[in-house]
């Protein structure tokens, strides 16, 4: 099933304490170009991030947001300077004795002098940070790829009728190619009696004439190709990979052949359908531009 390159997917859970949110959006981009966005102290965790878009995106400019609330996972650790209390300790007991006083110390005193005491947030298991933004991202992209295979369905199901389309009108331009060279016949013929006022003519130089207009105007190998083309599309649109950039490539050679029938054929009506067929194919390459 083709996908867009445009979408939306957001993923949320809270996982050991942490409140996450993901958010990935994309837009058409010929190639992966992928941004994210995270608070500083959990930057270390880009590289891992991108590696999951990276298994689940191929084209496209894909952003992605991460926000953590870790209130409810902080843990603060108390620590000792048993160094700094035991030089307080020491203090206090030598201005005691100096000034002649009894020494009053308990540790609650020495633990209300700066630094002897301190408070520190517990370091994080980063493995497990990774893990659990990579859950969340699963998640986001889970719904991201829905949208767009949403998306790509209608996407498919409008490139496959106007297939159809051209393919009708290739059909016209088949039935209508050998009816021109018979008509070129017939007016060459009206014209030379009209020139040599006479009903005999030489029927030779008729036939030449009109054979060499016949190669001329031949579309056959153009019509095969172009029908060859729409079946490989066909395909393409029931292909389970990235197929976007095949798409491009074979909608480019349709309108190859597209420009070659009109530059071939002088007929009015052959025209009119080509300028049509054109159309349908200009309206499928616009779509194919947002086909992953």
């Amino acid at each position: 099933m083709i996908k867009s390159m445009t979408g939306y997917g957001r993923g949320k859970q809270l996982l050991h304490g942490r409140d996450i949110t993901v958010e990935v959006r994309s837009v058409n981009n010929r190639y992966l170009d992928c941004t994210v966005k995270l608070p500083r102290s959990y930057i270390f965790a880009e590289d891992t991030i991108k590696a999951g878009v990276q298994k689940a995106v191929s084209r496209g400019k894909v952003d992605v947001f991460v926000t953590v609330d870790s209130t409810g996972a902080d843990t603060s650790v108390v620590q000792l300077n048993r160094g700094l209390a035991k030089s307080y300790a020491e203090a206090l007991n030598a201005l005691a004795e100096e000034l002649g006083m009894p020494a009053d110390i308990s540790p609650v005193t020495i633990s209300r002098y700066p630094d002897v005491l301190t408070v520190t947030k517990a370091e994080e298991d980063l493995e497990t940070v990774k893990a659990d933004l990579c859950a969340v991202l699963e998640e986001a992209l889970a719904n991201y790829n829905a949208m767009r295979g949403m998306e790509g369905e209608k996407m498919a199901e409008d490139i496959g009728g106007r297939l159809d389309h051209i393919e009708a009108l290739t059909a016209q331009v088949e039935k209508r190619s050998p009816e021109t060279v018979k008509e070129y016949r017939e007016k060459l013929e009206s014209r030379m009696k009209e020139v040599l006022q006479s009903t005999t003519i030489d029927e030779s130089r008729i036939l030449t004439e009109a054979a060499i207009f016949a190669d001329k105007v031949a579309v056959d190998e153009e019509t095969v190709r172009l029908r060859s083309h729409l079946s490989q599309l066909r395909e393409m649109l029931r292909a389970e990979e990235p197929v976007g950039r095949k798409l491009d490539f074979l909608i480019q050679e349709v309108n190859r052949e597209s420009n070659t029938i009109g530059s071939k054929c002088s007929d009015v009506a052959i025209a009119r359908v080509v300028v049509e067929l054109k159309a349908e194919v200009e309206k499928i390459r616009e779509q194919v531009q947002n086909i992953e």
